[in-house]
């Protein structure tokens, strides 16, 4: 079966019988009041849920940060090239299985498959407690990575298959938000647990560091297994006519969601209708500047501390939470209006990303460390409203395909995007302080290049717009 890939945005048409819910037209209709309250319903289950998930999974993700500097470096005896490998090794298997995972979830029930991922990768932190060397450090980093792979393609994928294209960005921006706040406050967290269980039981701080958020993983894993919903047309927490209203709303968008007798399409099939897709490609160069600008906060404590020479890791920690609750406010503000004029995303993403490129050629010719500190507040500000709206924006491309195909389009974008985040851990070399030129001039090119990505792909769909209307 074929499956038709050159829609617009979700809005060209697809034929009845390459939608799985084919017999829409013959059902009866909806109201509006039972419509508001199925989305009411779903954004009090599904939103925070999934943003409690992808809290724990970002600060499990990023807690060996914490450890190195709490005593894992000097326990393990690592060098700096040992860590580095370290942080390394995790995306390979991340970006290796996104894709897999994405298409065994497109065949099973994400409210099992989902916080099923999450208890292993909960309990393989757990046992990063227990690590003895950097072989066993590597190890569990790879293992962490390949399993955790599968969770942030799927929330992209069981997002954009329960809501429309003009409701996607204020939700993906919830999405988002968990990272920025666990980037502001996972660093003061990780600070509190360490400090406060140092020599507990004879355990160091760092390793019970593993063990608090693992286990906080697990925990509130086995609680989504009660809460999450599976897919519009196959979820069992929801009645036949509210199934009926959201798989009946979406096709008002073409937006192809699975149901419980919807025609397969073959992994393979998946693959090669998603890699032949140009939308799919663009995309991925697009959220790749966006993630390799992004590893500049891997840098923020490191430029920080070029205020303040005496500063300790906590008052670097506090002036850290200014750059991301100024980015909360504005990747906010952004995702309610893109909602608004979904048309114009690929515009609003050109320009946040024109922003933030100003600023970064500032960096690169202003040395006043306060000035430096303003700019990277403002420039935080642009990169994660772009980051929740480009996969807003991707999803909404990616509406009117197959919903296996569209898990591998979201899973390319999201596992090749994230291969940025292996590169641009090297911007930033200590050699290259006070000034780190080389860095931001990096980050300069790769936001030149986005700029020029998104105005682009906002030209592009609009073209096709106006072809189809009028034809």
């Amino acid at each position: 079966m074929a499956f038709d890939t050159t829609n617009d945005l979700g809005k060209m048409e697809v034929s009845s019988e390459k939608i799985e819910h084919a017999d829409i037209d013959e059902a009866p209709s909806f109201s509006q009041e039972e419509e508001k309250a199925l989305v009411r319903k779903i954004d009090m289950t599904l939103l925070p849920t999934m943003w409690i998930m992808y809290l724990l999974s970002y600060m499990d993700r990023t807690n060996i940060g914490n450890a190195k500097i709490s005593g894992m470096e000097t326990d393990l005896n690592l060098t700096s090239n040992e860590y580095s490998i370290a942080l390394v090794v995790y995306f390979v298997g991340y970006v290796v299985f996104e894709v897999p995972s994405n298409l065994v979830l497109g065949r099973t029930r994400p409210s099992i498959f989902l916080p099923g991922i999450m208890i292993l990768w909960g309990v393989l932190t757990c046992l990063m407690a227990v690590i003895k060397s950097y072989e066993h450090l590597v190890v569990l980093r790879v293992l962490i990575g390949c399993v955790e792979a599968g969770f942030a393609p799927g929330i992209l994928l069981l997002l954009s298959s329960w809501y429309k294209r003009t409701e996607q960005s204020k939700r993906f921006g919830v999405y988002i938000s968990a990272a920025i706040l666990s980037g502001a406050f996972g660093g003061l967290i990780a600070a509190g647990i360490v400090d406060n269980l140092e020599g507990a039981h004879g355990i160091r701080g760092w390793r019970w560091l593993f063990i608090v958020e693992g286990a906080a993983t697990v925990g509130f894993a086995i609680i989504s297994l009660f809460i999450l919903p599976d897919f519009p047309g196959t979820s069992k927490r929801l009645s036949e006519r509210e199934r009926h209203v959201a798989v009946t709303r979406l096709a008002t968008e073409n937006v192809t969601t699975a149901t419980e007798d919807g025609a397969q399409m073959g992994n393979w099939e998946a693959i090669v209708v998603s890699v032949k897709d140009l939308r799919t490609w663009a995309f991925v160069v697009g959220y790749m500047v966006i993630v390799g600008s992004s590893t500049l906060t891997y840098f923020y404590p490191t430029l920080i501390q070029g205020l303040f020479n005496d500063a300790s890791n906590y008052r670097v920690n506090l002036l850290t939470v200014p750059i991301y609750g100024f980015a909360f406010v504005c990747t906010g503000i952004t995702s309610y209006f893109s909602d608004k004029i979904p048309n114009w995303r690929g515009l609003v993403i050109a320009c946040w990303l024109a922003f933030s490129l100003i600023c970064s050629i500032i960096v690169c010719a202003v040395y006043n460390f306060t000035a430096r500190y303003v700019l990277l507040v403002l420039m935080a500000a642009g990169l994660w409203a772009t980051n929740g709206g480009t996969l807003a924006y991707a999803s909404s491309a990616f509406a009117g395909m197959h919903p296996q195909a569209r898990g591998v389009s979201l899973a390319l974008v999201n596992a090749l995007g994230n291969l940025a985040q292996i590169y641009g851990s090297y911007l930033f070399p200590d050699s290259d302080s006070p000034k780190y030129i080389m860095g931001f001039s990096v980050i300069s090119a790769m936001l030149a290049v986005g700029v020029i990505t998104f105005a682009g792909l906002h030209i592009w769909f609009r073209r096709r717009t106006r072809s189809v209307i009028e034809e």
